[in-house]
């Protein structure tokens, strides 16, 4: 039980501080709060995390998913591969442009999509495989890019939680035809609300940018059916001063998490694996409870320590997806998938933690023994 001086750990905490306020009050000073001077600078700064790729500002990771499937023509008829085990914006983007979702299963390590599950899932509708780098950890991009390329797949990378993860040199949102960010406040970098699309196809980034702006590039010239999704300069004066703080913060979050690696023994607890040539970047430092599981989240929570399940129930089984399903007969093996969503608890793993907050965090695991 935590000390009645002690106050909570939280799971996560979003930063606001000073730079961002003082940001945000240059920009309502300016007059120029819409798809203005800061939107550009935050795309061309974000470009740098990506490989020089293009980029094109939103106003959110489920508007940047949306907004690359159309921009790749996909649409009725086509199917996508997606993670069950990840949050449902990845599926309803696939859902919102009129492709079906056919749902693979997952690495029990990276808790990204498994390579042979993808190749089995591709039919001749198959359009797209939408890899979700889930928790920070880049998914096995070496081996999904070839199979992409075998039988013609776009690639819609799900980097929504990855901001600065890397597979082998290569950061995440640089491998498929457009990666896609986040930036809710409690992602790794935020900017109040928004995304951000990254692309190396000059073509396709143009096209991303009618789609964000209602189909002109210049006013009241309306190239195509588009939609208003811009970010505003007020975002993206707030993400300009946190792609600053990126970096520092995204090392802290890797050496919370490799304290917690270190002393964490609790034989119920397995602490997240790291795959060779990997950067996690720690997103959510997500363990495995063997046991009753609610049983230790209470315990932790009695013991002043946030924790949260991402994601207890899989997309496949959620109603939107699981009634559909039901009525046409179609049923989804995923073994890895069910799994996970009944074993994950993540822990604190956020910038903000002290070396004391670390060390609560330890003991309060280590507590838990090994009969849950």
């Amino acid at each position: 039980m935590s000390s009645i001086n002690e106050q909570p750990i939280p799971a996560a905490r979003p930063v606001i501080g000073e730079d961002e306020i003082e940001a945000a009050v240059r920009v309502l000073r300016s007059g120029r709060v819409v798809q203005g001077p800061e939107v550009a600078a935050f795309e061309e700064g974000f470009s740098r995390l990506v490989d020089d790729r293009h980029c094109v500002a939103v106003n959110s990771g489920t508007s940047a998913l949306h907004l690359l499937l159309l921009a790749l023509g996909i649409g009725p008829g086509d199917e996508v591969i997606v993670p069950s085990f990840s949050f449902a914006a990845s599926a309803n983007a696939v859902r919102l442009v009129g492709a079906d979702v056919v749902f693979a299963d997952i690495e029990p390590g990276s808790f990204g999509l498994d390579p042979a599950a993808v190749e089995a899932a591709i039919t001749p509708r198959t359009a797209a495989i939408m890899p979700v780098h889930l928790y920070g950890h880049p998914a096995a991009m070496d081996k999904l890019m070839p199979i992409a390329e075998k039988h013609g797949l776009a690639v819609v990378e799900d980097a929504c939680q990855a901001h600065a993860a890397a597979l082998n040199g290569t950061p995440v949102g640089a491998f498929g035809a457009g990666g896609t960010f986040s930036f809710y406040p409690t992602k790794n970098m935020h900017s109040l609300e928004g995304g951000m699309v990254s692309t190396a196809d000059a073509e396709l980034a143009r096209t991303l940018r009618l789609l964000r702006n209602q189909g002109m590039e210049q006013r009241y010239a309306n190239e195509i059916v588009g939609a208003n999704m811009r970010m505003t300069d007020v975002s993206a004066a707030v993400g300009r001063v946190q792609l600053g703080k990126l970096e520092g913060w995204t090392e802290q979050r890797r050496a919370n998490a490799a304290y917690l690696d270190a002393h964490i023994t609790a034989p119920a607890v397995t602490t997240p694996p790291v795959a060779e040539g990997a950067r996690h970047i720690y997103h959510q430092y997500t363990v495995r409870i063997q046991g009753d599981r609610d049983a230790a989240m209470a315990k932790l929570t009695e013991a002043g320590v946030g924790n949260a399940v991402y994601y207890p129930t899989p997309i496949h089984r959620l109603k939107p997806y699981w009634e559909p399903d039901q009525k046409a007969g179609r049923t989804w093996d995923l073994p890895e998938t069910e799994k996970a969503a009944a074993e994950v608890v993540s822990l604190p793993v956020h910038p903000s933690l002290t070396q004391g907050d670390l060390e609560r965090i330890v003991t309060a695991v280590n507590d838990l023994g090994e009969n849950l």
